[in-house]
């Protein structure tokens, strides 16, 4: 049995400031704040990463 609760209000989104990892082989991206290091390394490749802002959905 499911229950059908209408639609759901949309997701506002924000550009935030993101550290995006430099290598072409990896999609790896993460939001500046939730990195505990100044300069972070790309947790999935370990290759470094710079800053950019991407409009992403806002976090509360």
């Amino acid at each position: 049995m499911s229950f059908s609760r209408g639609p759901k209000e949309p997701v506002p989104e924000v550009e935030t400031n993101v550290w995006s990892c430099t290598s072409e082989d990896c999609q790896g991206w993460m939001r500046e704040s939730y990195s505990f290091e100044e300069t972070p390394e790309c947790p999935l490749c370990k290759s470094s990463m710079e800053q950019e802002v991407r409009v992403i959905p806002e976090l509360k």
